[in-house]
């Protein structure tokens, strides 16, 4: 059995245990004194625009390390999402390269949301594209160790990119949703994580409340556009606790699993509470754990 249908058989089994080693963020040796070590800021000329983005680079970086992409929310930031959803912290102890970009006014143009970036018709694809290249190239990262995470607005930017690239072997939306076109995608690895009580970003894909108003797919339809791209299985449902995981393993070894969380609203179960967000984090689950196994199976 390949590692990722070990993994959703295991996440069928218990969506809490994460202590599972894997082999795309696996941690190698490297020189400690790295002076490249720690978190920087840098910037990228795209489309006009200088774009910044955080660089974390562990210590232990693996010899052939992963690159997590982490596209924070509408109205946060790079270093928000750093603060807030614990990367940085995983990155060190599992030894793969983490990004924060910052999208435009603190929005990402996910398609038809959100904010001032999808107003100005801002290119993220552009930015994420670049940056990901630039990355790639300079430490020496694989496309099969290439991932996406983000939460809401972020969410909604991970799956524009898999909708329009194949630059991720998988991605992990998390409270977001598709509002872009997406007829025809790569087949890619989906792990998307939402609370039922979302009102924001709302499951069945009604007018959400909250300054985006979005009103993008319901969530089932953003899953079964990837359980019908990858050639996917019959879902399997099991529930523990307030958390429901339904999974299906793909052709080529891709998994499409949707991890719900019952009383969660629009939030990443887990991370550390943000003033004036919308809802606080469940303590259900923690997402970014669940993720980091996800894409180390990948």
């Amino acid at each position: 059995m390949t590692p990722l249908r070990r993994l959703a058989a295991a996440l069928l089994a218990t969506t809490t245990a994460l202590g599972v080693a894997g082999c795309g963020l696996r941690p190698g040796p490297a020189d400690p004194a790295d002076p490249a070590s720690g978190t920087a800021v840098r910037v990228l000329e795209v489309d006009g625009l200088d774009r910044g983005y955080l660089l974390h680079v562990p210590a232990d970086l693996a010899d052939d390390p992963a690159l997590v992409v982490m596209l924070h929310g509408g109205g946060g930031s790079g270093r928000q999402a750093e603060r807030a959803y614990g990367w940085t912290d995983l990155a060190d102890a599992h030894g793969f390269l983490v990004a924060y970009p910052d999208g435009v006014s603190r929005t990402w143009n996910a398609g038809d949301c959100c904010g001032p970036a999808a107003r100005d018709d801002v290119d993220d694809v552009a930015f994420v594209t670049e940056l990901v290249a630039t990355l790639q190239e300079e430490f020496a990262v694989s496309p099969e160790r290439t991932f996406a995470t983000g939460m809401s607005n972020g969410a909604m930017m991970a799956y524009r990119m898999a909708c329009e690239t194949d630059l991720f072997a998988a991605i992990a939306p998390v409270a977001g949703t598709i509002v872009t076109a997406c007829d025809d995608p790569t087949p890619t690895s989906v792990l998307h994580v939402h609370g039922l009580d979302d009102a924001m970003v709302r499951m069945d894909g009604e007018l959400g409340a909250g300054p985006g108003r979005v009103d993008g797919m319901p969530v089932h339809d953003a899953i079964d556009v990837w359980l019908a791209a990858g050639t996917c299985s019959d879902p399997t449902t099991t529930a523990d606790g307030a958390v429901t995981t339904i999974a299906s393993t793909c052709a080529d070894d891709h998994a499409v699993v949707l991890v719900t969380v019952a009383g969660a609203g629009h939030q990443w179960p887990g991370s550390v509470p943000r003033e004036g967000a919308a809802d606080p984090p469940s303590d259900a689950l923690d997402a970014s754990a669940l993720i980091r196994e996800f894409f180390a199976a990948a």
